[in-house]
């Protein structure tokens, strides 16, 4: 008989200072890990929360519904304000991103095959005015999925464009966070 497999329950604290964005607040958050999300994929998603913080920002369905993003904010009227998918999504559900909501972010990690990605697909992204693309050193998120645990605390400090993450005897290296393109000023 065959048992299927069941998402890990991640309970996550983080206290924001983003001072690029002036905004400062304790989130307390609650993922589902989806057995076939990496552990690094997972920190990942913490860490873009952290970077997009808002009382609004909400986890999309993720993996299980390819018509939501990993996280998004709506506005008051429903809208989509933020989408923002992790990964080297397809440039097709870009688009069509792009035409949902107001501001589309990439968050582009990996090890080669995301350089590979920005390349291939730099010409078709760049057409579009609502979009940011931004990239993680693989090393540090290699270093954030060995951290992972069933309940987390992070200190997270955005200040100059790099994230610093820092979480019980962790400190981890700056996660830069200097969009690898975007064609309008947020």
């Amino acid at each position: 008989k065959l048992m299927a497999l069941t998402a890990t329950v991640r309970k996550v604290a983080l206290n924001i200072s983003d001072i690029d964005r002036g905004y400062y607040a304790e989130h307390h958050l609650t993922y589902a890990q989806h057995p076939s999300e990496t552990d690094e994929r997972l920190m990942v998603r913490i860490a873009a929360f952290a970077l997009l913080a808002d009382e609004r920002l909400l986890a999309g369905a993720g993996l299980s519904n390819e018509d939501e993003p990993d996280l998004w904010k709506h506005d008051y009227s429903g809208q989509i304000e933020t989408w923002l998918d992790l990964g080297q999504p397809d440039p097709a559900r870009i688009r069509k991103a792009c035409n949902r909501a107001a501001h589309v972010v990439v968050v582009n990690y990996g090890d080669q095959s995301a350089e590979v990605w920005w390349e291939k697909n730099r010409s078709a992204l760049m057409r579009h005015d609502n979009l940011t693309v931004i990239g993680f050193d693989a090393a540090t998120v290699a270093a954030l999925g060995q951290r992972i645990a069933r309940s987390m605390r992070f200190d997270v400090l955005i200040q100059d464009g790099e994230m610093q993450l820092i979480g019980g005897d962790a400190q981890f290296d700056p996660l830069t966070l200097i969009p690898v393109w975007r064609k309008r000023e947020a």
